[in-house]
């Protein structure tokens, strides 16, 4: 079953987390809980936010670990009293619906070096960023995080990159994606074929959709594009539905790069 993700509103910004280029923060929102947010004010704005959102949802779906997922709202007060203009201006420019990931405090980095991971796993994440085209879970940065000695997904904003041209999705859908040589669990992905036949029997177009329809309505008013928001989501959807049917592409892309 896919569910909706929690609305928040965001009540306290507590500081900017600069790892990212799109100057995610920490921040507290209005259920007492902390939240890492991503802002649709910044760079590549609300295309990364569905990004996020639509490869968090899928992961969760097939039951890999990803912080929980909330709609954040920030109001139009919000920043107006934060002394780092850079700052400020991303917080007006973020007025409305944003994307929270639920903070795992203490959480460390994934190391490869010296951090293991299980075979069954790797598989998995290693599947998933090649369906979603995710091309930033490198061994430069990892994007994954240890927390209470388990391994946690986090950051799928540079995943679907072909929204970004928004030219010919169904070429896109096709790719065997091969930046997946670069993939920082690579290595130990040695259950590709068992994970997907899991996988593509979870999937199908009935519960992509109800993923594609997570995404608010105002994430797709986009600067150029005259498409209505339901000719959006469909693009999205037949983009995962078509990358599904020909998931053989990317299996064998990954094996060859292994």
């Amino acid at each position: 079953m896919i569910k909706t993700p929690r609305t928040v509103t965001v009540s306290r910004y507590i500081q900017p987390l600069r790892e990212g280029g799109s100057l995610p923060a920490l921040a507290e929102a209005d259920d007492d809980f902390k939240y890492v947010l991503k802002f649709r004010g910044a760079g590549h704005g609300t295309k990364a936010l569905v990004s996020e959102l639509l490869g968090g949802a899928i992961s969760r779906f097939l039951g890999l670990p990803v912080p929980e997922l909330v709609f954040a709202t920030l109001d139009e007060a919000f920043g107006r009293t934060e002394a780092d203009e850079e700052i400020q201006d991303l917080l007006q420019f973020s007025q409305g619906l944003n994307l929270g990931l639920h903070y795992l405090q203490g959480a460390l980095t994934f190391d490869a070096a010296i951090n293991e991971c299980d075979p069954l796993l790797a598989s998995k994440i290693v599947w998933l960023d090649a369906f979603i085209t995710n091309v930033d879970r490198t061994f430069r940065n990892t994007n994954l995080l240890i927390w209470h000695k388990e391994l946690w997904l986090i950051d799928h904003g540079a995943a679907f990159y072909f929204h970004h041209a928004w030219g010919d999705w169904e070429k896109a859908s096709l790719t065997p994606f091969q930046l997946i040589k670069d993939h920082v669990l690579l290595p130990h992905a040695s259950k590709l074929t068992e994970v997907h036949e899991e996988f593509t029997k979870k999937l199908n177009p009935e519960v992509l959709r109800a993923i594609v329809d997570l995404i608010p309505d105002d994430w797709l008013v986009w600067e150029g594009n005259d498409q209505s928001t339901e000719d959006i989501k469909m693009v999205y959807w037949n983009f995962l539905c078509n990358r599904l049917k020909h998931a053989d592409i990317f299996l064998k892309q990954a094996q060859d790069a292994r």
